[in-house]
């Protein structure tokens, strides 16, 4: 009776409410960021991850636009069942690049962290074009107009704006010597934004993403951008102790 009476004053008192509910919040804030300052960092010592190319950047940048991430995550659980279903479970050193990220909370369609390489581009194209003709089921719409000429004219400007954000595409020699020091050679190319247009159009064309290897087209981008996913790290040659020691 008395501790009802205790709960019931504190509920109607509007002042006492505000503060002992601002000393919870502060102490819940506290609990979860005090241990972040006694690490070097949160992100796994995982080889592979690297920068997208100029070409995957705007497949992503697409794949924004369309709103595929209202559908689909991309970020598997430490659970058994998913891990049974997409994979390995994701790494926080998979997104280091990703601006923003693309992990979700929602799955209309399936997870597609690890999507790359498990379809053809072929797969890919005629999915985006009619969904349903390879998936019966889907209830995700016709996107046929991906089959348009991509816009790639600003693509230095956007690589300088993720510059700024801490993605290391180099704008002079010294940062691209950096890079081949980090990532090797053939991966520093790819990320230099002098040479972006010629690169985008080089990887398309090589990689003949939509079928046409005539013209560089938005679903060249795309699917680009979905074959990479999932495919930078080798779990083959992750030790456990890699995915728990911090640098």
């Amino acid at each position: 009776m008395l501790k009802n009476f205790k709960h019931e004053k504190v509920e109607t008192n509007a002042g006492v409410l505000l503060v002992l509910t601002m000393l919870a919040i502060s102490a819940g804030g506290l609990v979860e960021i005090a241990p972040l300052f006694f690490i070097k960092d949160t992100m796994e010592n995982v080889p592979g991850v690297r920068p997208y190319t100029p070409l995957e950047q705007r497949g992503r940048d697409i794949y924004i636009r369309e709103g595929c991430y209202t559908c689909h995550s991309q970020m598997i659980r430490p659970f058994r069942d998913e891990q049974l279903r997409y994979g390995h479970y994701s790494l926080a050193a998979e997104s280091k690049y990703d601006h923003p990220f693309q992990w979700g909370s929602k799955r209309t369609g399936p997870d597609l962290a690890r999507v790359g390489g498990k379809y053809s581009n072929e797969w890919h194209v005629q999915h985006m074009i009619q969904p349903k003709s390879v998936v019966p089921e889907s209830v995700m719409p016709n996107y046929p107009w991906l089959m348009s000429p991509l816009d790639y004219a600003d693509i230095g400007d956007r690589m300088r704006a993720l510059r700024v954000t801490g993605v290391p595409y180099s704008a002079n020699q010294e940062e691209y010597q950096r890079n081949v020091e980090k990532f090797g050679a053939d991966v520093a190319k790819t990320l230099h934004i002098p040479d972006a247009r010629n690169i985008l159009v080089a990887q398309a064309q090589e990689g003949n993403f939509d079928g046409d290897r005539a013209s560089v087209t938005e679903m060249d981008a795309l699917v680009a951008y979905l074959q990479v996913l999932g495919t930078m790290v080798d779990f083959s040659k992750i030790k456990p102790e890699d995915l728990v020691k911090y640098r």
